[in-house]
């Protein structure tokens, strides 16, 4: 799998075309037939931080992510939104999809 993260600084001036833009790569992304899963959440910390989870099935599938031309729509509207660069975390995990977390059972189960 190629697991991704990463944390986007908006501008807050630019909240409203993020959402537009967001919504719009998440809805790209999760047609993806290699895409396993693709989140966004906001950060508890700092309103104007949002972060990205996504994963795909496996370097064939992150290619062809890269490829589409929503992501390039993407990026060709971010430069405008960002408050600064992106941070990523970009890496292979030997693991297919999500797996239990073993500290964790629902009681009775």
């Amino acid at each position: 799998m190629i697991f991704i993260v990463v944390k986007f600084p908006i501008r807050p001036d630019k909240l409203d075309e993020w959402e537009s833009v967001r919504e719009a790569h998440t809805r790209g992304a999760r047609s993806e037939e290699g895409c396993l899963f693709f989140d966004y959440s906001r950060s508890v910390d700092d309103p104007n931080e949002y972060v990205c989870v996504e994963a795909f099935r496996d370097e064939d599938a992150a290619v062809h992510h890269v490829n589409t031309q929503a992501l390039k729509d993407f990026f060709e509207r971010m430069p405008d939104i960002v408050s600064a660069r992106p941070k990523i975390i970009n890496t292979t995990i030997d693991q297919d999809d999500w797996g239990p977390m073993g500290e964790i059972v629902p009681r009775g189960a």
